[in-house]
């Protein structure tokens, strides 16, 4: 299906991936920066999910920040076996994401869970259901995380610096927050006004939903509220996540610099499996082929000079599972 995106499409997406409002009546409010109408914009929002040119609309969760766990993790599966694992795997609740990499790990998910001490628990159930070994690589550092989208009217697309919250506290949900989380982990509601759609859903006033909702934001517990642009949809088909053996004592300044550029999605510092695995440094870079790609990476690795030891790409083939955190029901 080809996609041709309109003058408000790109509107909508290069100014509300954050920062779109939920009291009241946000879509007429919102439709009033665009120049357009409240009932066009309900529309349009409609019509990108129906397309697939938006993954979703609403809140983006921090999981560990609600103290749940949160764990990337891979699997060598020998090719014969793919498939059987990817449908043992994916029927795990508490699989997020769960894609097809190029390497001898060539199965990467990720494990969401309520709290952190679930986390070694699912990764020795995964363990036992597919008969392999689990690699676990939880976060230990956070340099960047956040991918913006940029539209132009010629129709290309690229990424800007725009990261989501690392600051805040966190908090615990109460049994109104959790309510408020599983009725809009899946999307807030496209209706004239989504706090009393909620509050009807969860049992409260509307204000208090939209407080609530404004609470989590400055805590950190949500990352940011709009639209999520798909971007294999939009043309970044090329997505490798590269993978960096850093000096420990430099890996700190390595992360930064890496998390700054404007390509990069996500930038962590987890932990290596020696000797099968040396890497400590994990970005996702993102460009229109593999060709894009590899040049970004060609520059990371000029940038880094001596602090990189040695580096891979691990392209994604294919995705397997992507349903969002569901930390709630």
């Amino acid at each position: 299906m080809s996609l041709t995106l309109g003058a408000l499409d790109r509107a909508l997406i290069n100014q509300f991936q954050g920062g779109f409002p939920v009291a009241g009546r946000p879509f007429s409010s919102v439709a009033a920066r665009l120049g357009t109408r409240e009932s066009t914009l309900i529309s349009t929002i409609r019509r990108l999910l129906d397309d697939g040119v938006l993954s979703r609309f609403g809140p983006l969760y921090n999981a560990e920040r609600l103290g749940g766990g949160l764990c990337l993790a891979a699997l060598a599966v020998p090719d014969a076996d793919f498939e059987r694992v990817a449908t043992q795997v994916n029927a795990f609740p508490e699989v997020a994401h769960n894609y097809r990499r190029e390497h001898r790990l060539n199965q990467w998910f990720v494990v969401a869970t309520e709290r952190p001490e679930q986390i070694e628990e699912t990764l020795e159930r995964i363990e036992a259901a597919t008969g392999l070994k689990v690699y676990a690589f939880p976060k230990e550092r956070e340099f960047y995380l956040g991918l913006w989208l940029e539209l132009t009217e010629q129709g290309r697309v690229g990424t800007r610096s725009a990261g989501e919250r690392l600051e805040g506290s966190g908090q615990t949900p109460d049994g109104l927050d959790r309510r408020i989380l599983a009725a809009t982990q899946a999307g807030l509601p496209i209706t004239i006004e989504p706090c009393d759609t909620i509050a009807v859903q969860v049992g409260c006033e509307p204000n208090e939903v939209a407080g609530r909702l404004d609470a989590m934001l400055e805590t950190g517990a949500i990352r940011r509220i709009g639209v999520v642009p798909n971007h294999y949809r939009l043309g970044l088909r090329g997505n490798g996540m590269t993978v960096w053996d850093i000096p420990d004592r430099r890996l700190e300044s390595a992360g930064r610099r890496v998390g700054a550029l404007d390509w990069v999605s996500h930038c962590y510092a987890r932990p290596r499996h020696p000797p099968e695995w040396p890497y400590n440094l994990f970005a996702m870079v993102h460009g229109e082929d593999r060709t894009e790609v590899l040049h970004k990476v060609e520059r990371m690795a000029t940038m880094l000079g001596p602090d990189s030891r040695g580096h891979r790409v691990l392209f994604s083939t294919a995705v397997l599972k992507k349903t969002g955190l569901r930390l709630a029901e």
